[in-house]
């Protein structure tokens, strides 16, 4: 076996990206503290064709060099915006018909390999601060909560982790009812 060079991996343009369809998920970024941990999610979201990534609170928008080291470039593909007040955001986006799904660990969460996404929905997936996760407010507005199962000593994973596996699980998923 033959390790491909960059060229030969037949990715999209920016100006392809930017007109492709997109999944139907929308990402949240709730005081995100890490401009590296930021990046990674640019880059994920840019894998799997997220529509767009929300910067609230004190998550720090591009252009940084320290989220442009972990991005590289996808901070010109993937759409973003930055809002304020994350719970202001969630209930524009439910307002709208979006279903919102925050990532974190509470009574009655259904766990991720449990999780069914339906069609012809789009799905906000929120995730929370390094140290104290998603704010209470933002889980209490939130139609469901989705937890990673986790079987070791630890209680969490680094957010940009915890992003690409729910990103991958939820898209694979939605890819795999069409």
């Amino acid at each position: 076996m033959r390790k491909l060079k960059n060229s030969e991996l037949d990715r999209l343009s920016i100006d392809d990206f930017k007109s492709v369809k997109k999944t139907p998920i929308i990402i949240v970024l709730d005081n995100i503290r890490s401009l590296n941990n930021i990046g990674s999610v640019f880059r994920t979201s840019d894998a799997f064709l997220i529509e767009k990534i929300y910067l609230c609170g004190i998550t720090a928008t591009p252009p940084h060099k320290d989220i442009h080291k972990t991005a590289l470039g996808s901070t010109d593909t993937v759409a973003w915006e930055y809002v304020k007040n994350t719970s202001d955001l969630v209930e524009n986006l439910k307002q709208d018909g979006i279903k919102i799904c925050s990532i974190e660990q509470t009574e009655n969460a259904t766990m991720l390999n449990d999780f069914i996404p339906e069609t012809n929905t789009t799905y906000a997936l929120v995730f929370g601060n390094e140290v104290k996760g998603v704010d209470q407010n933002v889980v209490t507005a939130s139609d469901m909560v989705i937890e990673i199962p986790q079987f070791g000593t630890k209680h969490s994973l680094n957010i940009s982790v915890s992003a690409g596996v729910v990103i991958w699980d939820v898209f694979s998923k939605l890819k795999s009812n069409q």
